[in-house]
C-alpha cells in the first residue's frame, strides 16, 4: 500500500492505537540496557531487575537504577515521541501503549499513555504501597517512604506480572482499535505481542514501523521500514 493511502487511513481512524518499544527510545539515545552495552559493574539487567535482588541488596539495585536515571535524565524526546503526542491532540480517542519505562512519551506531551512496564521515574513503597513520581538525580540511596518503608523503582521486574488494570486497558484499546501502529518493537514479547493480533482480529488496519523486519512484518497490513522519528512525522504532515 502506498504511503499516502496509509496517511488517509490514519487520518480517518476513529480509535487509533500505538504500541511502542525500545526502538523509539533508542532514537533519542536511550541505551537498551541489554547486551554488552547494558553491563554495569559486570552485572546484567537480569541480575538486578528482580524482587530477589532487591530483597538481597536494595542499595546495589538502587545504585544501578540511579545510574540509569542519570543517563536518561539528560535525554530528550525525538520526533517520533512528538508525532505521537500530536496524534493524541488531533484525536483524543488515541491510546498509546508503551513498553518503555523512560517517560519520554509524557515528556513529549502524551497524556493517554499506558506504561505497561512502569516508569523509572516512579517509586513505590514496599511497606505501605504508596506510589509517587520522583525525579531526583542522584537519589538518596536507599530511598525511604514517609512511613519508613523502603522505596523501590516503579517498574515491572523479571518474574513479576504486569499491572492487571493497565493490561486490561491495553487489551481493551486494542480490541476497539480500527488502526494500530506497532513502532520500534519486535512484537514477540508477550503480552505486548498479543496486542497487534487482538487488534487485527477485531478488524483493525495494522502497520509496522521499524528499521528492520520482525516476526510481525508478515502479518501486518503494511510495513514502513525506517526510523520512527522520520516516518511518523511524515504520516501526520
Amino acid at each position: 500500500m502506498e504511503f499516502h493511502a496509509i496517511k488517509e487511513r490514519l487520518m480517518a481512524a476513529r480509535s487509533p492505537v500505538a504500541l511502542t518499544g525500545a526502538g523509539v527510545s533508542a532514537e533519542s539515545g536511550v541505551p537498551t540496557f541489554r547486551g554488552p552495552e547494558g553491563l554495569w559493574r559486570n552485572f546484567r539487567p537480569e541480575d538486578l531487575a528482580t524482587p530477589e535482588a532487591f530483597e538481597r541488596d536494595p542499595a546495589l539495585v538502587w545504585e544501578w537504577y540511579d545510574w540509569r536515571r542519570s543517563l536518561i535524565s539528560g535525554i530528550r524526546p525525538n520526533q517520533a515521541h512528538y508525532a505521537l503526542a500530536e496524534l493524541e491532540r488531533r484525536n483524543p480517542a488515541f491510546t498509546l501503549v508503551t513498553q518503555n519505562v523512560d517517560g519520554l512519551h509524557r515528556s513529549a506531551g502524551s497524556r493517554n499513555v499506558l506504561e505497561i512496564h512502569g516508569s523509572i521515574w516512579t517509586v513505590r513503597c514496599v511497606g505501605c504501597g504508596a506510589s509517587s513520581e520522583n525525579r531526583e538525580v542522584p537519589i538518596k540511596i536507599p530511598p525511604r517512604c514517609g512511613c519508613g518503608g523502603l522505596l523501590r523503582p516503579g517498574v515491572v521486574w523479571f518474574g513479576e506480572t504486569l499491572p492487571e488494570d493497565l493490561l486490561y486497558r491495553a487489551f481493551d484499546a486494542a480490541s476497539g482499535a480500527d488502526f494500530m501502529l506497532v513502532i520500534g518493537t519486535s512484537g514477540v514479547v508477550h503480552p505486548a505481542a498479543s496486542f497487534a493480533a487482538r487488534a487485527k482480529d477485531a478488524g483493525a488496519f495494522v502497520i509496522e514501523i521499524n528499521t528492520e523486519r520482525t516476526p510481525l512484518s508478515g502479518r501486518a497490513d503494511a510495513v514502513l521500514q525506517g526510523r520512527a522519528g522520520q516516518v511518523l512525522p511524515g504520516l501526520l504532515s
